[in-house]
């Protein structure tokens, strides 16, 4: 198979160094060599020339192992925009910048990408992941870990699997039918292992049908090992790995983070207590040793890559990504492309842009192209006037503007050991971060300490986000002195990923400096999993009365001849350690766009979110423009979009549609346990089945020129399409090819996506789109026979723009 280790003279001396360094290694050494030395890292083992492997989260940006904005990275669109555009090769690209970041910050091993499915739409953190189909999963996901390895950084493909909810992630049971574990949550692995053989996989926190992902026997070392020939390293999510011989008969290969793991000195006392052969620790090993070679970290071989691709301009590539990703579902009477005139850009999001998701996928980017900055250089001066409308943010937000501040670290005596400027209101410190002279030993108290000035009078909120023991002064008054606890859901990143609690709320006057300071006590356990110091200084201004706002905006849109709303969604609605509750717009964001609308009927709407939202006025309005979370130049993007300096490339990855009517919707465990009862009916196979009609259906996205589907031609398995660009503009079109079954048969989905292909062309002009079917689309997953079965008969090939949008048809027989 494609990922067995390969054969060439390179691959065959990175299996001899492997073999000779393991050959080297006592017992304890190994052991060691498989946990975490620390949070992102792998220790080094000098003597036989191992450098440490380091790890670092993405998939949208390379952030390092310094978590804060002065260690900046580019900042791609979300991976839902990058599915959106229905392109491997742009995948892949991204990729190639990706690798380059990673080089550029000491890094060998990229924790991406994410391909769980779009299970549900209330799952917290879809915006990290691809779509609700499989095949275009595994599409973009191959083409995006091609792109990594090919600058020689290693990827880690996750989370091995069903990890398609947050809710009780950590010990949630899935209850998963075997079908639909190998039809859809397994076969973007699957194909990824198939075509760009990842060099790791990360396995789950959840359990899959009784066994934890960590140690799941049969589906890591009989599946993915052995059926699908898989040869890299298998690294647990942080914090999963629970049990020393579970996990290693399990499959696990490394245990993070350090250094409190399951392995180093238990895995190696294990073994001396005979409960673990040596054997097995060896082929963890092997592993990582494999890893290793391949990124350029075990001295004694060439790495995999010896010549990284030529060198990518980030913010050009983000730019580009971000307008081929978005979506304009809705286009009345040629809304867009804006006509000449005057434009009333409205919303809190257009002006404070929501570019990236929460949790572990933040990034902090050097710049930030908001959509006010990205129409304000783009249209002519005097035609743009901007109103804030509704703010969907209530929360505090980490201190940033109009704030100058310093970290001051102190002993337990109260001597200071060392400081550090602060960039903004947050610390996220592991052992690398800390300044020169300070340990977690030595290491007593942070103060953040330095000046306010205000830009607006009136009633400031201050806050703090983080748990233990903290005292928050503002112009000299001390307004917090306590302890502020976790949330009860067990969650260990919830002092990460919570929200930030309000705590005084002091009258400014604008321009006037203030002091302020936030001191927290450093508690690190010296048995916690890993030591990182993480809390931040929060504030938010003075807020206006929101009747007054929304009030001022109707006034600016019924004043220009264009209106363009900014909605989003918020760190609080879409993030990592939760799932959604609803799929509303926060705020009065939906009251907004209706009164806007109300005032002029040439209202535009730009929905900036990394996942579905119910959008009720999608009627109401002239225009609609899916954003999704658009990376770091989504404002320039933006522009380029609206203004038709490019047509807007994307199609939707997702079905779009109400939560009332979404056929699956559970993702709250009962007793522990969340059955998969809709078994292979997820996304719009499911729609279909319900008989629902969802808002915009899955593959739907409109342009700026209009296409003609000539003729489809089967030649075996290949499908032929000819189409015609009919309107007035040069485009491009993703031509969708569906399969659905012409007889009685196995139950499957009314149609599946089998395959798509994009084409270009100009105004007039015809072009071909060559789709290859692949076998597996005619296949099943027989339970009896534990195998997949060749389905043979009679099939329609639909040719469609998308999953509801048949334009052509065609018989194939196999």
């Amino acid at each position: 198979m494609a990922g067995t280790p390969g054969t060439s003279p390179a691959d065959q001396a990175r299996e001899a160094a492997v073999e000779a360094a393991l050959g080297k290694l006592d017992l304890d050494a190994k052991a060691r060599l498989l946990s975490g030395q620390d949070v992102w890292s792998l220790p080094a083992l000098p003597e036989i020339g191992l450098r440490s492997l380091v790890m670092s989260d993405g998939p949208i940006g390379v952030r390092g192992v310094r978590w804060g904005a002065d260690d900046p990275s580019i900042a791609l669109p979300s991976p839902t925009a990058l599915a959106a555009t229905w392109d491997p090769e742009l995948a892949r690209r991204a990729g190639v910048l990706l690798a380059q970041e990673a080089r550029r910050k000491g890094v060998h091993v990229l924790l991406a990408p994410t391909v769980n499915l779009h299970r549900s739409p209330l799952g917290g953190r879809h915006f990290e992941a691809y779509s609700e189909d499989p095949y275009l999963t595994g599409a973009i996901g191959a083409g995006y870990v091609s792109g990594v390895q090919s600058g020689g950084v290693g990827t880690t493909v996750k989370h091995f699997v069903a990890n398609d909810a947050e809710t009780d992630r950590l010990t949630v049971n899935n209850l998963v039918g075997e079908r639909a574990l190998r039809e859809l949550y397994l076969a973007p692995f699957e194909m990824i292992v198939e075509n760009a053989r990842p060099w790791g996989i990360m396995t789950a926190y959840n359990t899959v049908n009784g066994t934890t992902m960590t140690e799941h026997h049969h589906l890591v070392n009989e599946v993915l090992r052995g059926e699908w020939g898989f040869d890299g390293y298998n690294v647990s999510d942080w914090t999963a790995a629970r049990s020393t011989v579970a996990d290693i008969e399990g499959g696990l290969d490394v245990a993070m983070p350090g250094p409190q793991t399951v392995y180093g000195a238990p895995l190696a006392q294990a073994v001396r207590d005979g409960r673990v052969e040596e054997t097995t620790v060896d082929t963890a090993v092997r592993n990582v040793l494999r890893l290793a070679a391949r990124v350029g970290a075990l001295e004694s071989v060439e790495p995999a890559v010896t010549e990284p691709p030529r060198t990518v301009d980030g913010e050009a590539l983000a730019r580009e990504i971000a307008r081929r990703a978005f979506v304009l579902v809705r286009n009345e009477n040629n809304a867009l492309p804006l006509k000449p005139g005057t434009v009333a850009l409205i919303g809190a999001a257009a002006r404070e842009a929501r570019v990236l998701g929460g949790g572990s996928a933040t990034v902090f980017p050097s710049r930030i192209v908001s959509p006010l900055d990205g129409l304000t250089a783009a249209l002519p001066e005097g035609s743009l006037s901007y109103a804030v409308g509704a703010d969907p943010d209530t929360e505090l937000a980490v201190a940033d503007k109009g704030f100058e501040l310093r970290a001051v670290c102190r002993d337990a005596d109260g001597t200071v050991i060392g400081t550090r400027g602060a960039s903004g209101g947050q610390i996220q410190w592991t052992d690398s971060d800390f300044p020169d002279g300070v340990t977690h030993t030595n290491l007593h108290t942070i103060e953040l300490t330095g000046t306010f000035t205000p830009s607006a009078a009136g009633t400031h909120t201050f806050g703090i986000k983080g748990t233990g023991s903290f005292t928050l002064t503002v112009d000299g008054t001390t307004h917090y002195d306590d302890i502020q606890r976790p949330a009860d859901d067990g969650d260990p990143f919830d002092a990460f990923f919570g929200g930030p609690a309000p705590h005084a709320q002091p009258e400014l006057t604008a321009g006037e400096p203030v002091e302020v300071s936030l001191t927290h006590v450093v508690d690190l356990p010296e048995d916690a999993p890993f030591k990182v110091v993480t809390f931040a200084l929060a504030h938010q201004e003075p807020q206006r009365d929101a009747d007054e706002l929304i009030a001022e905006a109707v006034e600016a849109a019924r004043g220009a001849d264009t209106a363009v709303v900014v909605v989003a969604t918020t760190e609080r609605v879409e993030s990592e350690g939760f799932d959604r509750k609803n799929l509303d717009l926060p705020g009065r964001q939906d009251e907004l766009v209706r009164a806007v609308a109300a005032a002029n009927p040439n209202t535009v709407v730009v929905v900036n979110s990394g996942s579905p939202v119910e959008l009720p006025w999608r009627d109401e309005v002239a225009a609609v423009l899916l954003s999704w979370f658009p990376g770091q130049e989504g404002g320039a993007a933006l522009a380029d979009v609206l203004t038709g300096a490019y047509e807007p490339g994307g199609r939707l990855p997702t079905t779009w549609g109400s939560l009332a009517d979404a056929p699956v919707t559970q993702v709250v465990p009962e007793d522990g346990e969340l059955p998969y009862t809709e078994d292979l009916f997820i996304g719009y196979r499911a729609w279909e089945k319900a008989g629902r009609t969802p808002s915009y259906p899955f593959g739907h996205g409109l342009g700026y020129t209009d296409w003609t589907y000539e003729s489809v031609e089967i030649d075996g398995t290949t499908a032929k399409v000819r189409v015609r660009n009919s309107g007035q503009r040069a485009g491009r079109e993703v031509v969708q090819v569906y399969l659905a079954r012409s007889e009685a048969g196995p139950d499957r989905p009314a149609r599946w996506l089998a395959g798509f292909a994009a084409v270009e062309a100009g105004p007039g002009e015809s072009a071909e789109a060559v789709v290859e079917l692949p076998r597996r689309a005619f296949e099943v997953w027989d339970e009896a026979t534990d195998s997949w079965s060749l389905v043979k008969g009679s099939y329609e090939i639909q040719v469609s723009r998308s999953i509801t949008d048949r334009r052509l048809t065609a018989t194939i027989n196999v």
